[in-house]
């Protein structure tokens, strides 16, 4: 396996991507039309560029035997969506497309990125989590991360709940 950065040259790459494994994680429980806004607004060319240009945000690309199987945001200092805890990291995204999933490449990621925020001193770890997503929830929980507060997600027009999970790094 390896880790790559993802830079300006790969932005093609990473909405494909992005709305692949987006799309195949949440259009089941959401409309058409609510995932269809969702797309449009989070991966459009100018909004990853905007993010990729941003100095305290990061995407890493996973390949495995030259195949791109999934990516990783991270997010410090003011690119994460919402401040948290002092001295702190989001994963902003960890997404693995469908053929891939259930094989240790999630775990990967993850694993990548504590040990980046423990090489940045970070303290703690966070992300969100829709309330809904069973998987992603008991994948989190099983690694020491804690529901500790809650906000609001909006897919499309309809309000959806995001658990924030925290985990405390040594």
């Amino acid at each position: 396996m390896e880790i790559k950065k993802v830079a300006l040259a790969d932005l093609m790459l990473l909405q494909e991507i992005s709305i692949e494994t987006f799309t195949d994680t949440f259009k089941e429980q959401n409309t058409e039309e609510d995932l269809k806004q969702y797309l449009e607004r989070a991966y459009n060319l100018e909004q990853l560029k905007k993010e990729l240009a941003n100095k305290n945000s990061a995407f890493f690309f996973l390949l495995d035997n030259k195949e791109t199987v999934g990516y990783l945001k991270l997010n410090v200092e003011d690119a994460q969506t919402e401040s948290i805890a002092e001295n702190a990291m989001e994963i902003e995204r960890i997404y693995i497309r469908k053929n891939y999933k259930r094989k240790g490449y999630g775990k990967f990621l993850l694993e990548q990125a504590e040990r980046l925020a423990q090489k940045e001193k970070k303290k703690v770890m966070w992300l969100g989590v829709w309330e809904e997503n069973s998987a992603a929830l008991a994948f989190y929980t099983a690694r020491e991360f804690v529901h500790t507060s809650s906000h609001s997600f909006f897919m499309g027009e309809d309000e959806q709940t995001d658990f924030i999970l925290t985990k405390r790094l040594n």
